[in-house]
């Protein structure tokens, strides 16, 4: 895989987008973006857990019937999920059917349940590591590590107040795509 990518439209991409228009989409309209709020960063944080050991674009073709039947990733209402629920996303081919990951995304929207509004988004925006120099962003993706100390932080405080599917690699991950980190390349043309 080529480090950038040229695209039909003639824009420099990081060469992680290859060829899928979805991919290009994501790319340039969501990973590296500034995200906030506990129901955007709680579904982000759901939707990393089941991409563990899949590749991202099989979640995001999955994100619209992610949405739906986990009432649009609202923590007040995931977290009332009971046995039936699980037993129904189970059955459901539209999502990743993954016993513990469902389990975890239920317990997971308990505790945000739990928090001050606003708190899941501090918490997590609070080990968003300072913006890098321009001259420090990556130049290849050899550049880019999967783990950090910001993410291994941030994974060790959720693991302490009791979320699943919240390791250093998938927050890092979460951490890249929520906009906490800008991992674009130098030459792509999101680099900002």
């Amino acid at each position: 895989m080529d480090d950038l990518r040229e695209g039909p439209d003639g824009l420099l991409r990081c060469g992680w987008v290859g060829d899928d228009p979805e991919y290009r989409r994501y790319h340039d309209e969501e990973w590296g973006r500034p995200l906030h709020g506990d129901r955007a960063l709680f579904e982000k944080m759901s939707l990393e857990g089941f991409q563990a050991g899949l590749s991202w674009i099989t979640i995001l073709r999955k994100r619209p019937r992610f949405r739906e039947v986990f009432a649009n990733f609202q923590p007040a209402v995931v977290a009332e999920f009971d046995e039936d629920d699980v037993e129904r996303l189970m059955a459901d081919a539209g999502i990743i059917r993954n016993r513990a990951k469902i389990l975890a995304t239920i317990g997971n929207a308990r505790l945000v349940r739990e928090m001050e509004p606003g708190a899941l988004d501090d918490l997590m925006w609070s080990f968003a590591p300072p913006v890098r120099a321009e001259s420090e962003r990556p130049v290849a993706f050899a550049d880019v590590p999967a783990v950090t100390a910001a993410s291994d932080a941030l994974s060790k405080a959720l693991r302490s107040a009791g979320f699943r599917f919240v390791g250093s690699t998938t927050m890092y991950a979460l951490m890249q795509s929520a906009g906490m980190v800008d991992d674009h390349l130098a030459g792509c043309h999101r680099a900002v």
